[in-house]
């Protein structure tokens, strides 16, 4: 028995051997142990193993700790042994070249090279074969040296990738049949006494290159991984010597005016706006003045010459900046948006990697400190003009009072769609014509409404919008009103706080796409507070998934093309989020234009579709009124109806999930607020936050409110089943 555990302790020998300790410590730390061990337990421990041999030398000296934990064992924390003693000597080298999560070089993994079994052992032939043990010794002997680590260290190999290249080169040269002819001339006269251990290090070193072809391009991904400093990402705009010119001033001040007229005067140039409004606005403009210009924005490309050649003068989006054309004049709008959570990025990359011999920045005085401080990382200086408005801006010292009061000229400023329609209501009931704007109109109608209330011979003097005019529309209003000096609570939108990247990649996690794919789908700019336009998204992801094209014919069909003019409010709402899948179209189809081909036949049903919107928003008024009186919608929100009025979605339909899960969302979420499950069928309507949503967005009036209420109550009355089984269920949980 005694025999039994010697043996055993001299596998512990091999284990400390691994770990680098010398034979000396190795004997007596296990001898003691063995003693400690035997002792203790006597010889009545026949269940002994090598396992609780080795526990209790780590028990006794804590000379190491080993921190992986065996495979398949469930609440113990076991030592992860080798299968086999010949693995023992492997280990000792990744000891020492023991893999560090914090070192660099753990991050590459070594290339398998194979030797070719069909290669001629010229070596042999030259000098005869050579004996692989004798091969091994010298190996290893090779390895020991301690000159070797230097050299290795001058070449990028620190002691992990040393190790590594070690232990492949190493089992190269004994599982080849025939080695490289030099290398076998250069182990021949080793082992001869005509050469030294060191020879071999050309050859490893030339072995280590291919299992790690990092080594020889190591500079450059430095370089490339870099990403301390922004700045260098973009090597080609450092490579210039670029003019920085700031255009600070506020609203009406002239500043764009300033940096665009220098943008037409160049060779080249490009306008990078925040909005696809602007964008267009420039684009105009420029054709109008005889400088040819093509616009870009992620929905939409136009060309200014007729056989689509690119122009030298570009009006994008800045998202859709391009980087890798250089130009004269680089026009970069509304830089204060550098500090937007959202979209910040887009202006940082554009100021730091636009190549232009010069860069004009418009924007507030407040962004000068920050642009000049980020300048400060390019080397580049920043020049500051400073404007001030060219008319003068006055606060009025008392409130307008009344609607009656409004004057022509003057522009109406809310923050909800439901005041812009109430509002519009009583002044057109004053008999005096309104424009009106929101952002959820289409560019086009908003273009058209502008264009009525700056027209001097228009009878329509009066302008009613939210705070979308703030940027990318210019008026000849004579007084903004505020109706009120404080926004929206996003907190009445149980979703507004939810990320919306991480909002789109839940919806399609259970469609099966590529990576890429999934993230260009995740980055898709849609309104995630519209069923409609989300349910048309996720359609767009399964057919991708599916590989089949989304044709102009099943758009169609999934939208219910040909619309007619609306007659309600929620059929204005809902013509709007078919606008914006439209958009969606458009944007997906210059990323992926195999499976989304018919780019015009939607941007020409887009056209008419933002003429028939445009007729809805000049007929507001009676669309209120339709949907007081209960008029039908004509435009369900996920397919028609059998009398053409709103539906929910059909059952188990997939598309429309996501659709179920944020109605029952509000729906316990508003059981829960109640308190009591129990009164939900006798309990009135009240203002929930649903209610108070649907009547924000405009699509519950308070008398619609009130007609549901009647409804409900009347539905209660005359089918008291579902309270009649409640009884019952009450009633059968009593003892009899």
């Amino acid at each position: 028995m005694l025999l039994q555990y010697k043996k055993k302790f001299n596998i512990v020998h091999l284990y400390m051997h691994a770990f680098g300790y010398t034979s000396t410590t190795v004997s007596s730390l296990a001898g003691r142990s063995y003693k400690n061990f035997v002792g203790k337990h006597g010889l009545s421990v026949g269940a002994m193993n090598i396992r609780n041999v080795y526990t209790s030398l780590v028990d006794s000296f804590h000379v190491f700790r080993w921190t992986r934990i065996l495979k398949g064992s469930v609440g113990l924390n076991l030592p992860l042994r080798p299968l086999c003693v010949s693995k023992i000597c492997v280990s000792s080298f990744q000891n020492r070249g023991k893999k560090d999560e914090t070192n660099v070089s753990s991050l590459f993994v070594p290339v398998p090279v194979k030797p070719n079994p069909d290669d001629i052992n010229i070596g042999a032939e030259l000098t005869g074969s050579v004996n692989k043990a004798d091969l091994l010794k010298i190996l290893n002997k090779f390895y020991q040296k301690k000159e070797l680590k230097l050299l290795a260290l001058e070449n990028g190999l620190d002691n992990y990738l040393l190790h590594q290249a070690f232990v492949s080169f190493r089992r190269f040269c004994l599982e080849a049949e025939a080695l490289p002819a030099d290398l076998h001339v250069v182990v021949s006269d080793i082992l001869q006494g005509a050469g030294h251990v060191d020879d071999i290090f050309p050859y490893f070193l030339r072995h280590a290159r291919q299992i790690f072809p990092h080594l020889e391009c190591m500079d450059d991904l430095k370089k490339i991984s870099d990403l301390r400093t922004p700045a260098n990402w973009y090597p080609s705009a450092r490579a210039i010597t670029r003019k920085i010119v700031f255009h600070a001033g506020p609203t009406n001040s002239g500043k764009t005016y300033h940096a665009l007229e220098r943008f037409m005067s160049a060779e080249s140039g490009v306008y990078c706006g925040p909005l696809k409004l602007l964008a267009v606005e420039v684009f105009n403009k420029c054709n109008e003045r005889g400088t040819p210009c093509d616009l870009v924005t992620g929905e939409e490309r136009r060309y200014a010459n007729e056989n689509n050649e690119p122009s030298n003068h570009v009006s994008c989006t800045v998202e859709m900046t391009n980087l890798n054309n250089p130009c004269d004049v680089a026009v970069i709008d509304e830089i204060q948006m550098l500090r937007d959570p959202q979209r910040g990025w887009a202006w940082t990359r554009a100021l730091l990697g636009v190549i232009a011999n010069e860069i004009h920045l418009c924007g507030e005085e407040g962004a000068i400190p920050l642009v000049e401080a980020l300048m400060l990382t390019t080397g580049e200086d920043v020049q500051v003009c400073r404007y001030k408005r060219l008319t003068e801006l006055e606060v009025e010292k008392k409130a307008l009072g009344s609607l009656d009061q409004v004057r022509p000229g003057d522009c109406i400023v809310c923050f909800s769609k439901a005041d812009v329609y109430s509002v519009s209501r009583r002044i057109e009931s004053l008999g005096r014509e309104v424009a009106v704007i929101y952002g959820g109109l289409p560019p086009g109608t908003k273009l058209a409404q502008a264009r009525k209330f700056n027209d001097p011979e228009d009878p329509c003097k009066i302008l009613v919008a939210t705070d979308a005019i703030g940027m990318g529309l210019n008026f000849q209003q004579a007084l903004d009103i505020f109706t009120t000096l404080c926004t929206m609570d996003d907190s009445l939108y149980f979703m507004c706080n939810t990320d919306d990247f991480k909002f789109l990649a839940e919806m399609i996690q259970h469609v099966p796409l590529p990576l890429r794919a999934r993230y260009v789908f995740c980055c898709a700019p849609i309104n995630k507070r519209m069923p409609f336009v989300c349910s048309m998204f996720l359609k767009f992801a399964r057919q991708y998934s599916r590989n089949d094209a989304l044709t102009f014919d099943w758009l169609c069909r999934h939208i219910g093309w040909p619309f007619s003019p609306p007659r309600t409010i929620i059929d204005l709402v809902h013509l709007e989020a078919v606008f914006d899948v439209l958009d969606l179209y458009l944007w997906f189809s210059y990323r992926f234009v195999d499976l989304f081909p018919d780019i015009q036949l939607v941007r020409d049903m887009q056209k008419e579709l933002d003429k028939i919107i445009q007729e809805g928003v000049l007929q507001l008024t009676r669309l209120l009124r339709n949907s007081e009186n209960g008029v039908a919608s004509i435009a369900p929100v996920t397919g028609g109806s059998k009398d053409g009025g709103l539906r929910g979605p059909e059952p188990g339909s997939e598309e429309d999930d996501f659709l179920m899960q944020q109605q029952r969302q509000v729906y316990f979420r508003k059981v829960k607020d109640s308190g009591d499950m129990d009164k939900r069928g006798s309990a009135k309507l009240g203002k929930g936050r649903l209610t108070e949503r649907l009547l924000a967005q405009g699509l519950l009036t308070p008398n619609m409110l009130q007609e549901l209420q009647r409804e409900w109550t009347e539905k209660t009355e005359d089918d008291p089943d579902s309270n009649q089984g409640r009884k019952n269920s009450k009633r059968k949980r009593k003892p009899k």
